[in-house]
């Protein structure tokens, strides 16, 4: 396998394709605590730390994105707030946890909670646990 000498960063935002832009929101906002902006009229975002979330309304996607279908995605967040609180905290919310449980992440161990955004998005929130 050949090394490429060009490297990427990180990320700097992701897309969902929603069905319902609003309920997307409030999950989001409500359920996870992310920051919801209007970036100009009709297109969202959800911000948490340095990174968003790009709200594409399925309805509207552009020729570019016209292949993603809402619920494709797939993604993992890191919190501070303990994995136990989380899930006492998604009860409350009515959310259903699917599967839980430590997970290989991207820069060591990982304890994480599943479940599923509006769309049925499989959305990860973990907690890392050391570091390689």
């Amino acid at each position: 396998m050949s090394v490429s000498p060009f490297r990427v960063a990180g990320f700097d935002h992701i897309v969902l394709c929603v069905s319902d832009v609003a309920a997307t929101c409030a999950f989001y906002g409500d359920v996870l605590g992310m920051t919801v902006r209007e970036e100009r009229p009709g297109k969202y975002s959800l911000q948490f730390g340095e990174n968003k979330i790009s709200v594409q309304d399925a309805a509207s996607s552009p020729d570019i994105a016209r292949d993603t279908v809402p619920g494709s995605g797939n993604f993992c967040l890191l919190s501070d707030t303990p994995v136990a609180e989380w899930r006492a905290h998604l009860a409350t919310q009515g959310v259903e946890i699917i599967d839980s449980g430590i997970r290989d992440g991207a820069t060591g161990a990982i304890d994480s909670l599943y479940f599923r955004d509006p769309d049925g998005n499989l959305v990860e929130v973990s907690n890392r646990i050391d570091r390689r």
